[in-house]
């Protein structure tokens, strides 16, 4: 995940976002694993439904704290970033089961702080999404397989979202927001959704697999 502006200041919020994340970054690609040439349509079901669940656990939060503080969520931009239908109709083209999502228990978000620093990893996603698509596409044993949409929800509006989320937590900054604080939410949600990605599916999850019900991997 880059934050577009390579800034030499290291008291600027995305930069301290970016280093200070890196680890927990890091521990989310390697448990999804989605740039690996022999993954399969059954794991690609897998991980989307793990999205899915995290997003909706995710999203659930920022809209209590939308409601709460009403501006803020303007300023961010939100609910235009809401993704969790994208990962739900995704889903449903690659013939996964309906019914309902697993999804991890999450901290409520108490203030506009800690939502910019969940939005960054969930905005952040997008960038590295833009990649996961086009390496999906290269993958003969996906060739057959619908065109995902919730890896890279925005298209060739990816970097005009980004570059509008980064000046609205510049600005909160700015305006007095606790940087520290931000960052702290930020490596919250990604080890949250490290440890998701990586425990196993519940039983009548990995029993419904497209796998088990006569759709090829």
């Amino acid at each position: 995940m880059d934050d577009g502006n390579r800034v030499a200041d290291d008291a600027d919020v995305l930069r301290r976002l970016r280093t200070g994340t890196a680890t927990e970054h890091q521990a989310v690609e390697d448990a999804l694993d989605l740039l690996s040439p022999d993954l399969t349509r059954a794991r690609l079901v897998d991980v989307l439904t793990r999205m899915h669940g995290f997003w909706l656990a995710a999203e659930a939060g920022l809209d209590a704290w939308a409601l709460a503080e009403p501006a803020d969520a303007e300023r961010a931009g939100w609910p235009r970033r809401r993704r969790s239908p994208l990962f739900a109709a995704d889903l449903a083209a690659l013939g996964a089961p309906a019914g309902a999502t697993p999804r991890p228990e999450l901290p409520a978000v108490p203030d506009t702080d800690a939502a910019l620093g969940r939005l960054y990893v969930l905005e952040g996603s997008s960038l590295g999404g833009v990649f996961i698509d086009r390496h999906l596409a290269t993958l003969p044993q996906l060739a057959a397989a619908e065109r995902v949409t919730a890896f890279s929800p925005y298209g060739e509006q990816t970097g005009a979202m980004w570059h509008a989320f980064r000046t609205a937590t510049r600005a909160r900054v700015a305006g007095g927001g606790d940087a520290g604080r931000l960052v702290a939410s930020a490596q919250q949600t990604f080890g949250a959704l490290a440890r998701w990605c990586g425990a196993p599916l519940p039983v009548e999850q990995r029993r419904n697999s497209p796998e088990q019900n006569g759709v090829p991997a």
